[in-house]
């Protein structure tokens, strides 16, 4: 199949890229055929986000979202940041101790699986083909340019032979193609890698987010009220917050994001988060309720110093596949937004000037220099490393003092140049940590917790978490690491087992994949290469 613009990922930036196309060729009365692929069950299936949302790029995008029915619902009404001393005890920092990215007026509390699905429907009644359940499984490369993607076959078992449901991949052939696969795309990984394109950039960085769910009890529920914090119970070398957000309906979003720079390779992010919930700041609201959903998913966050150069013959890299998030806000979403219009205007200028395709798009990074968006990233390249380099609370003071008086403009750059996966110490060095049972109240194991995120893979198909080399599991991250991918995974992927002879046996439990990508980040040996399994595998997220 062949069209003008292929776009890989429904989320935020990827429909934003197909709206904008859309709404620029009904205004030059240009027919235009744009079609997006997605590989969740639905759109909005894979879509796991706070979610706080700056309204700047949508106010650009449709300045009547209002009146169509887009899902904000929820304006933000008051901010409380806590630094948590210890399990007990936390304190409210005043307003003007807290960096004023952090501030919130004027944004909403969303679930922004419902944006996107409120997003598809804007782009599909302009004409645009969105095709769910179709994992973009390889890029299509010739004479040195983009020229599509190929979508996975289906109905393979388990050694990769045929069943008697196999369907071929579809090639999807494009004038230009939009990579928006989200936070450590399989395909922007490898075109990175092989257009060269992080060349004298900083190593992207990477934190792991959590979200759940939570109905809580309506005398409890303060709509529109955000609480981020940070310190416990992360140690000092460990950076990262939590955050609970009141939704609508008497419901919250709680969750912690870890910087996966962690050393401590005994470290479990997912049994951190569950801590987190017993703190008395948490814990007020979520008591005597009910979790109803669980999520997890990487978020780039090396900011300005890591953006890879984003186009490439034939190409063009957006949102968090490219790493537009700006983490001192703790938002990546009208980022995202926004790289995925300039996408649009830069391929609709070319392909309205008689463009073929199959060209670098370089006035993509010209329409960037003189967007907002690269006001905004730049301003605050050194929030992350800042962080990394002086800690949590030495960092903090950095930030609010260049982010409060100086407005980004500090002569300084921060830079870290240390990949995540490098920063394990030796489980010998390390301590061994011994995280609580689970009450079943506020926190849970992770089988449970993977339950309430509806994964769902097709039984007998190959395995798509790849290993380079099946022995170095045991071989080397167990003696030297004591196998971190046990305690990273946040949903029970990855067990040490023991035989009947007493050899221990690595064991991939691939059907519990939620499709976070920390695996492929965090592994000490980079052993594991995530692909796209079968199309609509994985979560199911219905409002995350």
């Amino acid at each position: 199949m062949e069209f003008d613009v292929v776009i890989v990922g429904a989320g935020p930036s990827g429909l934003s890229t197909a709206c904008k196309l859309m709404q620029m060729a009904q205004e030059k009365d240009q027919e235009l055929m744009v079609c997006v692929v997605e590989k969740g069950s639905e759109v909005g299936a894979h879509i796991l986000s706070g979610a706080v949302l700056e309204p700047r790029s949508l106010n650009e995008l449709f300045p009547d979202w209002k009146e169509r029915g887009a899902p904000l619902n929820t304006p933000v009404t008051g901010d409380d940041i806590y630094l948590l001393n210890n399990a007990e005890k936390g304190t409210k920092l005043p307003n003007f101790a807290v960096p004023k990215t952090m501030h919130n007026d004027g944004n909403y509390i969303v679930s922004m699986g419902n944006v996107c699905r409120w997003l598809a429907e804007q782009a599909e009644g302009m004409g645009v083909e969105i095709f769910p359940g179709f994992p973009a499984q390889s890029t299509i490369i010739e004479d040195g340019k983009v020229a599509g993607v190929i979508t996975g076959d289906m109905g393979l078992d388990a050694e990769g032979n045929e069943k008697d449901s196999f369907m071929p991949g579809m090639e999807l052939r494009a004038k230009y193609t939009v990579f928006a696969e989200g936070c450590r795309g399989h395909l922007g990984k490898e075109l990175i890698s092989h257009f060269n394109l992080d060349a004298d950039k900083a190593p992207q960085h990477y934190g792991i987010g959590f979200k759940e769910i939570w109905d809580i009890d309506p005398a409890l529920h303060q709509e529109g009220l955000v609480v981020h914090s940070a310190g416990w119970p992360l140690e000092n070398d460990t950076t990262g917050g939590g955050y609970l957000y009141h939704a609508e309906n008497n419901q919250v979003f709680v969750g912690l994001i870890i910087d996966l720079n962690y050393s401590n390779p005994y470290l479990s992010p997912f049994d951190e988060f569950q801590r987190l919930k017993h703190h008395p700041k948490f814990a007020q609201y979520l008591e005597g309720g009910k979790r109803v959903s669980y999520g997890a998913r990487a978020i780039a966050k090396g900011g300005f110093n890591s953006l890879p150069k984003m186009t490439m013959p034939g190409g063009i890299m957006v949102g968090c596949d490219a790493g537009t998030i700006n983490f001192a806000k703790i938002k990546g979403n009208h980022t995202a937004m926004k790289s995925g219009m300039l996408a649009a205007e830069t391929i609709f200028a070319a392909l309205s000037a008689g463009d073929e395709g199959g060209n670098d798009l370089t006035a993509y990074t010209d329409n960037f220099k003189a967007s907002w968006l690269y006001d905004e990233l730049y301003n605050t390249r050194n929030f992350g490393a800042a962080m990394h380099k002086l800690g949590t609370f030495l960092g903090g003071a950095y930030n609010t003092v260049d982010q409060n008086f100086f407005g980004g403009k500090l002569p300084f750059n921060f830079n870290d140049n240390s990949f995540d996966h490098e920063s394990l110490k030796l489980a010998s060095e390390s301590k061994e940590i011994n995280y609580p049972k689970p009450d079943g109240k506020l926190s849970f194991d992770k089988l449970s917790s993977v339950f309430l995120s509806n994964t769902n893979h097709e039984e007998e198909q190959p395995c798509h978490l790849k290993l380079k080399d099946n022995s170095i599991p045991i071989s080397v991250n167990l003696p030297q690491y004591a196998e971190p991918a046990q305690r990273y995974c946040p949903a029970g992927v990855y067990e040490v087992e023991e035989t009947e002879e007493g050899d221990k046996k690595f064991v991939i439990n691939s059907q519990n994949c939620i499709h976070c990508k920390t695996c492929d980040i965090k592994d000490p040996s980079q052993n594991i290469t995530w692909v796209t399994p079968e199309g609509t595998g994985g979560p199911n997220y219905p409002n995350m």
